[in-house]
């Protein structure tokens, strides 16, 4: 099985049917939300039929599923009228994304006050998993702005891992890493999945997404490959050493997707 056709590359999509949506863009995998992106309200699966009917179909067609949390789940900060909320839509999130035979959960780092101490979003991370057992894999995802993020730099991420790893089971833990957050946020992804591997140990997903910002800029937004600050090299470069499911989340829709997907399987050594 060769790199080209053995890596499930795939994008995010529109959740009413990642099915059709995954088939439009050649991919083998989809991403998707489950409900509301910008809300508190708990996931809901809009595919028709439900969650067992979703669960079938993407078996049926042999496609990876994947669940990426709402964008305000912040479980690190202090300030409880966030963190509470999102505790519990984590939780409701995983249990739903297990229903649907998902592979993974993917959340952002968080980020904590100005006034904080990281120790305090460290410490909000461990009680997290000390208060839930995750049903499937959450995959932690590096994020590309803020001084106060706690997924940003790799110091940080691994002084969150040491914690994690001394005080809870971390066989539902994984990592997922994104090129345009990694770029932007000041990381050169010339030998990054090394760097992230020394630290977490694992890379379970990479988002392979160009950015339309420079270096270190600290701004969160994607770019197709080849028009923006990425040379589509270093993202391949990426995508080969950490072996891991791809998922794209460049604008475009299937046409723009697509072509990401495409080019990403004729970069890649056969």
């Amino acid at each position: 099985m060769t790199a080209a056709t053995g890596l499930r590359i795939g994008a995010h999509v529109d959740q009413t049917d990642p099915i059709a949506e995954a088939e439009a863009r050649g991919a083998t995998l989809a991403q998707f939300f489950l409900g509301d992106p910008q809300g508190y309200k708990g996931p809901e699966v809009r595919y028709a039929g439900g969650a067992a009917a979703l669960r079938a179909a993407a078996e049926q067609a042999d496609l990876d599923l994947y669940v990426h949390s709402p964008y305000l789940v912040n479980v690190a900060t202090s300030n409880n009228k966030i963190r509470i909320p999102s505790r519990k839509l984590l939780g409701q999130h995983a249990a739903t994304a297990a229903e649907i035979g998902a592979k993974g959960l993917i959340v952002h780092g968080g980020h904590i006050l100005t006034e904080d101490d990281p120790q305090v979003g460290i410490d909000n991370w461990v009680k997290t998993f000390e208060r839930m057992t995750p049903p499937l894999p959450i995959l932690i995802e590096n994020t590309a702005g803020g001084d106060n993020a706690m997924a940003r730099r790799l110091d940080r991420i691994a002084r969150l891992w040491e914690a994690l790893d001394a005080r809870v089971d971390m066989s539902m833990i994984g990592f997922c890493l994104d090129t345009c957050h990694a770029f932007a946020g000041g990381e050169d992804l010339a030998g990054v999945v090394d760097r992230v591997k020394a630290v977490t140990g694992r890379i379970d997903l990479v988002h392979a997404n160009d950015s339309r910002d420079e270096f270190d800029s600290g701004a969160d937004r994607h770019a197709n490959f080849g028009s923006g600050s990425i040379d589509p090299e270093a993202i391949v470069a990426v995508v080969q050493a950490a072996g891991a499911p791809v998922v794209c989340e460049t604008p475009g829709g299937a046409a723009g997707q697509g072509a990401d997907i495409a080019l990403l399987r004729k970069l890649l050594p056969r």
